[in-house]
């Protein structure tokens, strides 16, 4: 009598997905230190660009979904370590290079410390400060310090939460100007909906700092408000000058 024996199915303890998704197992030509190489770095998709950054057997799959997750590099930029260690397979090391790489795309955008950049435009303030302040995830006032000229002396983070008159103290904004000798200023602050519409807050906000800029003889040229990759200045909007 012949005795039957059981059927047993191995299974992977990965999703063929993933497997697929791993550098090792991508033909060599698809590889992205290969396409880069042969085909420099200008060829690569942003998925490429950030398997390379991530280092990894699985980089081609942590780099997509880093991208589904998050929408866009856009999106991505406002992350923080805690949100990028909930992606299965991203540890402290690839979470740290991701981090850095935004870090450093912001600075590689601002001046150098030898430059003196100076403000000719409500644009030319924003675009200063756009790097910085267009992906907080909580609101900060910064106030640009200029010479007679225009040309900027400093910028200096003043306060970092919601904006209002009865927590933002005037003399805080104006004793980095005092101490610069500036003879004007620029405020900028961040709305982290994305949405730099100003609010009666801000109006109001804007006015009294107006008013203590003519006592002090340091003029408020503007108050700019930065949202995801754009602004509004109250300035070329009368609000909040007269």
């Amino acid at each position: 009598m012949s005795t039957q024996l059981p059927l047993i199915i191995y299974q992977s303890a990965e999703p063929i997905s993933a497997i697929r998704h791993r550098i090792c197992d991508l033909p060599a030509e698809e590889r992205p230190l290969y396409r880069l190489h042969q085909h420099g770095v200008e060829a690569l998709s942003t998925t490429e660009l950030l398997a390379l950054l991530l280092g990894t057997a699985e980089a081609p799959r942590l780099a997509q979904e880093l991208l589904d997750r998050f929408g866009s590099l856009h999106q991505l930029a406002r992350t923080n370590k805690a949100q990028l260690r909930r992606i299965h397979g991203i540890g402290d090391a690839q979470a740290g290079r991701v981090l850095a790489f935004l870090e450093l795309s912001r600075r590689l955008q601002l001046p150098t410390a030898t430059e003196k950049p100076r403000i000719t435009s409500p644009a030319d303030g924003a675009n200063l400060l756009l790097p910085r302040m267009s992906h907080l995830l909580q609101e900060e006032l910064h106030v640009i310090l200029l010479d007679t000229r225009n040309r900027v002396l400093d910028t200096q983070l003043i306060y970092r939460g919601s904006l209002n008159s009865s927590v933002v103290r005037i003399g805080e904004i104006f004793r980095a100007a005092i101490e610069t000798t500036a003879a004007a200023i620029i405020l900028a602050h961040n709305h982290p909906s994305g949405d730099p519409s100003p609010s009666p807050e801000d109006i109001a906000v804007t006015r009294q700092i107006t008013e203590a800029g003519k006592l002090l003889s340091i003029e408020l040229l503007d108050h700019l408000i930065i949202g995801s990759g754009r602004f509004t200045s109250l300035k070329e909007r009368g609000l909040g000058f007269s």
